[in-house]
């Protein structure tokens, strides 16, 4: 498969790829992406309704509901939730080229380990910094930034070159670990508390005594990751603070699914800090807090439900 007709392919037709799935297929290129019903039909219909900041767009798009829609493609984009990632592998298996590049773009940190034990191929962990929502069948909003960050040969410079075109900024790490757990320790910060609220970024870090709870499951989550072995980098604590300035109006991923009634993915965020702490003997109470709320809350009928 040459570079000139590389087909990419989306498992996951979420927020997160629809976002990057749309992007590509802007820019002109071969799109498949796999998704639920509602949003297959929408984008069968009308394209994917692509709205950011600069452009609303109906992209058009090859939808399917069937993995099978990712044969033949040369870069795959795995963007399912972390809870479904073995089913996602598994699903994936029979139609994967075996030249296919597989990234992985999921809240977490083993989540591409856990794809590769089953697919039996190296999957590449990409970490993303992206706001988007589904605004609505087939339509995705975009509320800011969009950057991923890779180990340097997870993908080829042509590949690069295509993101780049298509306004996704690449960046490469040597420490994708950390940087991976540096996202994860924002994810703790931010999403259960968007959550229990049901409220935007700038709102929740404003509110009375909010700051300091985020504070104390960031210390907890640096001290598990440094049990670990675990080096983040960059000033963690700032760039949670700088959330609540560049996107004041997002609400987190897991407030999304709470509102949706949909399961989370708070186990593999707060919980994972959790599991981590009691297997090093580091104490987590706050982050256990976080993840008990949660887990409450997804079990509450929804208003109206």
């Amino acid at each position: 498969m040459t570079e000139k007709q590389l087909k990419i392919a989306v498992m996951g037709a979420g927020s997160v790829g629809c976002y990057y799935g749309g992007r590509l297929a802007r820019a002109g290129h071969p799109v498949a992406l796999v998704g639920r019903p509602p949003h297959v039909a929408a984008m069968r219909r009308d394209g994917l309704l692509l709205e950011t900041a600069d452009f609303r767009q109906h992209v058009p798009v090859e939808a399917s509901t069937e993995a099978a829609a990712i044969e033949g493609a040369g870069l795959v984009l795995c963007c399912v939730k972390a809870t479904d990632s073995e089913t996602a592998a598994r699903q994936m298996a029979p139609f994967l080229a075996d030249d296919a590049v597989v990234l992985s773009l999921q809240n977490g940190v083993d989540n591409a380990a856990r794809l590769q034990a089953i697919l039996g191929r190296p999957v590449a962990p990409a970490v993303v910094y992206v706001a988007t929502e589904m605004a609505g069948p087939g339509h995705v909003r975009h509320h800011g930034r969009g950057e991923l960050v890779l180990a340097p040969g997870a993908i080829s410079d042509a590949m690069r070159a295509r993101f780049v075109a298509a306004g996704v900024p690449i960046e490469f790490s040597d420490n994708v670990t950390g940087a991976l757990w540096a996202k994860l320790i924002l994810n703790c910060a931010w999403n259960a508390l968007s959550a229990i609220a049901q409220i935007p970024y700038g709102r929740l870090f404003a509110s009375p005594g909010i700051a300091t709870v985020m504070r104390d499951a960031v210390d907890e989550c640096l001290a598990v990751a440094r049990a670990d072995g675990v080096e983040i980098p960059g000033d963690v604590w700032a760039n949670i603070c700088q959330i609540a300035a560049s996107m004041p109006a997002q609400r987190s991923s897991t407030a999304q699914d709470l509102a949706r009634g949909k399961p989370s993915e708070i186990d593999h965020l707060n919980g994972y800090i959790v599991r981590r702490g009691e297997a090093l003997g580091i104490a987590t109470p706050v982050n256990r807090t976080l993840h008990s709320l949660v887990r409450l809350l997804e079990t509450q009928p929804r208003p109206g439900a």
